[in-house]
């Protein structure tokens, strides 16, 4: 890999322009039968969260997992990311009239709490 991929596989902007782009995108598909333009702005509204989230979602984590020790330490962080992020996206989803937001918010709830929980092993089994 070229020190230019690997400077834009690094790039936090890169990150939160694809989650913008996927996870809006999904927001769409999810729904796409309702009259437009809910399901642009249901988009709209998923691609700036996800983006938002793609930024704080490691530094909380990192925080959260500093706190907890033990077995606890594996599954309480990324289980408080997950609670935080679905209350953040049912409630910003709900305020701006997204149709489906159950079907919007899934894959990136499975997304980022994968994420959440994957990265929480990584730095938690290092201290253990």
């Amino acid at each position: 890999m070229t020190a230019r991929v690997k400077a834009l596989a690094g790039s936090s902007i890169v990150h939160v322009l694809f989650a913008f782009l996927a996870m809006g995108g999904w927001a769409v598909f999810a729904n796409r039968l309702h009259p437009m333009p809910q399901p642009v702005i249901a988009g709209l509204v998923q691609g700036i969260l996800s983006g938002c989230l793609t930024l704080f979602l490691k530094s909380v984590v990192e925080a959260l997992s500093r706190r907890f020790s033990g077995f606890t330490v594996l599954w309480a962080p990324p289980l408080i990311a997950c609670l935080g992020s679905t209350g953040i996206l049912v409630t910003i989803h709900a305020l701006s009239g997204t149709p489906e937001i159950l079907k919007t918010i899934a894959v990136p709830l499975l997304v980022s709490t994968s994420y959440a929980a994957i990265y929480n092993y990584s730095i938690s089994s290092g201290r253990r």
